[in-house]
């Protein structure tokens, strides 16, 4: 049944285009969307825009779909079909786009309750999958350091403050852009955090290191004008009062990455090396998982490495009498 379903015949799919446009606050597809903040938006857009073009054969997008329509039958294929073409963290995602858009919908009053519980009552796809990226070695994270350091201008000394704030309070990338120059307590060595999911806000503390060393250095540069604690600066040295992107706190990361032959990361993967950093050093889960302002704690789980560690020792207990063919042939010579 799944399968003949997500081959829909045109009549069958064009009963889940809309006949008329909505508006968008009245599309749950839309609704859904404008609760998200702009990374978290662009991501399941794509997720909602898969799923409907699944259901119609690539016929229509998210907000061309009527999900006022969608059943339990139409729910259940699709789950079929992301499980068999998508990692299950990333099904699952895609999925619980669904699921809240149907919410939605029935809180439009476009669906009713049966429909809409039936409907968002498909099972999670089972499985596990590695966290995406990589951890990075000290020795990588003061080469990045380096690089910045080698750089006389303004961009060296802003760069080597994000990559050090990112890394010793492990914040996402959205939230580095959104502080402000009022966010930060030298004395207390603090950061006043917004966070772009969830809309949470939050204390990160500063070691009394390089990172706080690295921070006095740019706001010696910056100045004390109000406004971001970050600046864009220009391939001319000129610094700008204005908010960076997020794009641009991945793009200083490459070029430092590159210049201190360092091979390629993401924002994210400082992240994941702080969790496991600490939880390596001792440091208790859950102190990580707020630290890191983690939802619940087996998001953070899945950054402890001492597992691996664990299942890496007990791998070299193992004996395998492989002498290699050079060797033998010398023996029987």
């Amino acid at each position: 049944m799944p399968d003949d379903l997500l081959r829909p015949e045109e009549s069958d799919a064009l009963e889940l285009v809309l006949h008329r446009a909505l508006p968008l606050d009245q599309h749950p597809a839309a609704v859904y969307l404008a609760s998200l903040s702009a990374g978290s938006r662009r991501t399941m857009h794509q997720a909602l825009d898969t799923i409907a073009g699944l259901l119609t054969g690539g016929r229509c997008d998210a907000l061309a779909l009527d999900w006022s329509a969608i059943r339990y039958q139409h729910a259940a294929a699709v789950r079929a079909r992301l499980a068999e073409q998508y990692q299950p963290a990333t099904a699952n995602k895609m999925l619980s786009a669904l699921r809240q858009t149907l919410h939605h919908a029935w809180q439009l009053g476009q669906m009713s309750a049966e429909d809409y519980h039936r409907a968002r009552d498909v099972k999670t796809v089972p499985g596990s999958s590695l966290p995406a990226g990589r951890d990075l070695s000290g020795g990588e994270i003061a080469a990045l350091i380096a690089a910045c350091e080698d750089d006389p201008g303004p961009a060296g000394v802003r760069d080597a403050a994000i990559i050090a704030v990112m890394y010793a309070t492990g914040i996402r990338r959205a939230s580095v852009v959104k502080l402000d120059l009022d966010d930060y307590d030298p004395q207390a060595g603090t950061l006043r955090v917004r966070e772009a999911k969830g809309g949470q806000e939050y204390l990160a503390h500063v070691p009394q290191d390089g990172a706080s060393r690295a921070l006095a250095d740019w706001l010696v540069v910056r100045g004390e004008e109000a406004g971001p604690l970050f600046w864009p600066v220009n391939k001319g040295g000129h610094m700008t009062n204005r908010r960076m992107s997020n794009q641009a706190i991945y793009n200083l990361l490459l070029k430092r990455a590159n210049e201190a032959g360092v091979k390629r990361l993401s924002p994210h993967d400082l992240r994941r090396t702080l969790a496991g950093d600490l939880l390596d050093a001792g440091a208790d889960i859950v102190t990580v998982q707020k630290m890191l302002a983690h939802a619940n704690v087996q998001t953070t789980a899945r950054y402890d490495r001492r597992p691996e560690e664990v299942k890496r020792k007990a791998a070299h207990l193992i004996h395998i009498p492989y002498r290699g063919r050079r060797n033998r042939r010398a023996d029987e010579s």
